[in-house]
């Protein structure tokens, strides 16, 4: 096939209309095509003026001769097929990307998978996560951090990400295999929504099962027996009893979450380490300031809803902020996990028709920051916030809530300007210089005056900010050797848990990395 690039698109167009203007554009009789399809569509709105597409076409022709001007068009296939011993189990703790792609993986390789999660299957697990928006009612094995999907699962589902594994082009290709929109294989920003994701991973999970994988459901590990370096076998609670599987090979697939477990692998002697990790506010403003920002408005393309990505560096603190899991027309969601705490993170349908944008916006956080040198020192440091946020929000989960006229003068009112809060199951007006760090404030509002002038009215008075986000990623690293494997023999630590993804994309290809490597150290 030949590959043509930077197409540039004035206007919106079917498949059919778009390959017609192709080649028109390009000088190529349509009959002369046998296959087409798109590789990359993008918007470049960096002149409001002259707003456009950008695509990236890939075509078969009947003579390549007649056509030797375009480039070839070279694709790297990467197979997650393996010579493997099919007679193992490996257990899996955690039904997020990283776990379920490791249990695909096992299941394109005859091998059956047990899967452990502490919460609910995705339907169910909705329905918990609805009760706890409606009423404040918190299920804390079942929410939005903990459950079948993982934390990805009340999101934006989007699928980028900073790695180039061509295990990205499988991850893509197995999520649409499994109901995702086709668009997701060529976007240059793809994502699939919430309301997608809740049927994607619903199918993932009864496709692993048809194959001859294991589920357990409500089910939480408490503790690893290991003998002579060795793991020997797991042990789980279901509805008050224990369990244990007998196992040589798990793939620990937790989540960033999940601190009773990081607890328990540190007492079982796994080497581990603080890691640097972000914390800050959710912030929202109209989704039409927003578009009106980015787009201008005189472009007539039927443009989605716009996005951003914002980062500012303080030469005087040495601190990052930057924007976060930016969700167009979204909601931000009560994300607490642990009875006592406020938690906050952002989610969109597929369509992203909601009235208001949000965005986390972050200041890092290192290990000199923390209380103490321990390894887990960083859970502390969350846990504080999230604590002060609880009781600043009412005591009963409603979220403290702060407009950014207000934040940035330290001052504090208590009615809403042309912004209206999401978060649900309610606000509480609080100031919120007072439960966040001085050194996340001082950067966090230099970065809000720097993002205005990249996006106009970034720092409108009555943009608002909710409170708090802090579980951007893990604050542990699970320290793992070239084999995947932790220093216990059998223990692969895996995804964004054990330090090693950030979002959905790059913890589904942790999980393969980690399936494919077990079964390469069970040869």
């Amino acid at each position: 096939m030949k590959r043509i690039n930077n197409i540039k698109i004035y206007d919106d167009l079917d498949n059919e209309n778009l390959i017609k203007n192709i080649c028109k554009k390009y000088h190529i009789a349509l009959n002369d095509i046998v296959d087409w399809h798109i590789i990359k569509k993008s918007i470049d709105a960096r002149n409001k003026d002259n707003i456009h597409y950008l695509y990236n076409i890939a075509i078969q022709f009947k003579s390549e001769k007649k056509y030797k001007k375009f480039d070839d068009y070279k694709t790297f296939n990467f197979s997650t097929i393996t010579n493997c011993n099919t007679s193992i189990r490996p257990v899996i703790v955690g039904a997020g990307p990283a776990g379920l792609f490791a249990a695909l993986t096992f299941i394109k390789n005859g091998i059956k998978p047990i899967i452990i999660e502490q919460g609910k299957n995705v339907e169910d697990r909705k329905k918990d996560v609805d009760t706890f928006l409606k009423t404040g009612k918190l299920n804390t094995n079942s929410n939005i951090q903990f459950g079948e999907g993982g934390a990805g699962t009340f999101s934006d589902g989007k699928l980028t990400s900073g790695i180039n594994s061509p295990l990205c082009q499988v991850v893509l290709k197995d999520f649409y295999r499994f109901g995702a929109p086709e668009q997701i294989l060529y976007l240059a920003k793809p994502h699939m929504g919430t309301d997608n994701l809740i049927k994607i991973i619903s199918n993932i999970r009864n496709y692993i099962i048809e194959n001859g994988g294991n589920f357990l459901f409500n089910s939480k590990v408490i503790d690893f027996d290991i003998k002579n370096n060795k793991l020997v076998s797991v042990k789980y609670i279901n509805e008050g009893k224990e369990y244990i599987i007998p196992t040589s090979n798990v793939i620990l697939a937790i989540g960033h979450s999940s601190r009773d477990t990081f607890y328990k692998v540190y007492e079982k002697g796994l080497l581990m380490e603080s890691k640097n990790f972000s914390v800050g506010v959710r912030v929202e403003h109209l989704q039409s300031d927003i578009n009106l920002a980015q787009y201008g408005n005189k472009t007539k393309l039927k443009l989605p809803p716009a996005t951003y990505k914002l980062v500012y560096h303080d030469k005087e603190t040495g601190r990052s902020c930057y924007s976060f899991c930016m969700c167009p027309g979204g909601t931000v969601m009560a994300s607490s996990s642990e009875e006592n705490t406020v938690v906050t993170n952002g989610m969109s349908v597929f369509k992203r028709d909601g009235k208001n944008a949000n965005s986390a916006i972050l200041v890092n956080v290192t290990p000199a920051d923390f209380s103490s040198s321990n390894p887990l020192a960083g859970i502390k440091f969350q846990k504080d916030l999230e604590e002060k946020a609880f009781i600043a929000g009412g005591r009963n989960y409603f979220a403290p809530i702060q407009k950014l006229g207000d934040y940035l003068n330290n001052s504090l009112s208590f009615e809403f300007g042309k912004v209206l809060p999401t978060y649900l199951p309610g606000t509480n007006f609080y100031d919120l210089n007072k439960i966040l760090p001085d050194f996340v404030n001082i950067t966090m509002k230099k970065a809000f005056m720097h993002f205005d002038k990249q996006i106009h009215g970034f720092a409108n008075p009555d943009t608002l900010l909710t409170g708090v986000e802090t579980r951007s990623s893990s604050p542990v690293k699970i320290i793992r050797g070239v084999n995947y494997m932790s220093n216990v023999e059998g223990i692969y630590p895996c995804g964004e848990g054990a330090g090693y993804a950030g979002g959905i994309m790059s913890a589904a290809v942790d999980g393969i990395k980690c399936a494919l490597a077990l079964m390469e150290n069970n040869k």
